[in-house]
């Protein structure tokens, strides 16, 4: 089973995503509501795929990313923002992204991701 860490700051937005991902039966391995403690939770959990908020406090989705991908550079990230935010998800993408999903989520679109990621 694919085990993924949803990272956002929003406590709604983490549950929306986790129930579409069990849904579609992915194993949700953590919840993280900062760039830090998602850095902190990959260590400890290994996930097969992180999906991760741009912008949150403490530090950001791109600053995490960055600091993902040079300690593990195989992580597979996909990118979420609210719409209008498009030059971070150029940044993101740049950082190491595989791929971006807005804000609020499109069942359809996670799952196309998701599997686009992980293939």
């Amino acid at each position: 089973m694919t085990r993924i860490l949803i990272v956002d700051d929003a406590k709604f937005m983490r549950i929306t995503l986790s129930n579409i991902l069990k849904k579609a039966d992915f194993e949700v391995v953590g919840e993280a509501e900062n760039g830090k403690q998602a850095i902190e939770f990959y260590r400890d959990l290994n996930p097969d795929l992180v999906i991760m908020d741009i912008t949150m406090p403490e530090l950001s989705g791109l600053d995490a990313i960055k600091q993902i991908k040079l300690e593990f550079p195989q992580a597979k990230v996909i990118m979420c923002s609210a719409m209008g935010q498009q030059k971070m998800v150029m940044e993101a993408i740049e950082a190491g992204a595989k791929d971006f999903i807005i804000k609020p989520f499109d069942e359809n679109r996670v799952h196309e991701a998701v599997n686009r990621v992980l293939s």
